[in-house]
Parts: C-alpha cells; structure tokens; sequence
C-alpha cells in the first residue's frame, strides 16, 4: 500500500512548512486526489489514521483530513468534445479518435492546511 509512504510525505511536509510559518499544531489537513491519480482515498484515509493515532509531530487525533475529488476530464484535440475518461490513455467517444488530452484529474497535492501556535 503506498498510500502509507504517501501519507507519511504529507505529514512531513505539512510539519516542515508548518514549523516554519510557527505552526505547533495542526487541525485540518486539504488534500486533492484526482480520479486517476493512483491514489485510492480510502485506503489514503486508512494511513491518515495511522498516524492520526500515533500522536508525533503537529497531528493527533483531533487532526482531520478533507479530501477533494478532482474528475477527471479528456478533450478531443480533433473535435473538441471534453468528456470523462475511464483511463489515461482515452479515444474519443464521439469521433473515436485517439487524439485527447487529459485536462483534469491525475493531480494528488496538499492544497493547504489549517493550525495554530497553541498545543
């Protein structure tokens, strides 16, 4: 599962910028994981926990993850219809080209966090 290391990367940075901005704790992690980002959320979730639990560093158990779904979308470079992918690598459903270009959907980030100078 690397959704742990994953986490484990969020933690650290989150912590990183946190310390620098005199952040001690923090109470609300926004993360973004797009549809085809490889990324599964609940087992994202599942990690999160983990070390939710553990209490280290400017998280504990009153720390909270939201996580935005970002869909994903392709657009036919030929005709110019923008439609929903099932995979990276889509043809277009209305001309059946494979000439689409992913807009949206494999992006996996910290889009901010939220904390205080107080324990």
């Amino acid at each position: 599962m690397h959704e742990m290391s994953l986490m484990s990367e969020i933690i650290k940075i989150v912590s990183e910028d946190a310390k620098v901005n005199g952040i001690r704790k923090v109470s609300k992690i926004h993360v973004i994981v797009g549809d085809l980002s490889n990324v599964l959320p609940d087992a994202l979730e599942l990690a999160f926990f983990h070390f939710q639990k553990q209490g280290l560093g400017i998280i504990d158990e009153t720390t909270e993850l939201e996580m935005m779904r970002e869909v994903a979308k392709a657009r036919c470079q030929t005709c110019l219809l923008e439609f929903t992918p099932d995979y990276r690598v889509a043809l277009c459903q209305k001309c059946g080209l494979p000439d689409c270009l992913l807009v949206s959907g494999e992006t996996f980030r910290v889009e901010s966090y939220e904390g205080s100078d107080e324990w």
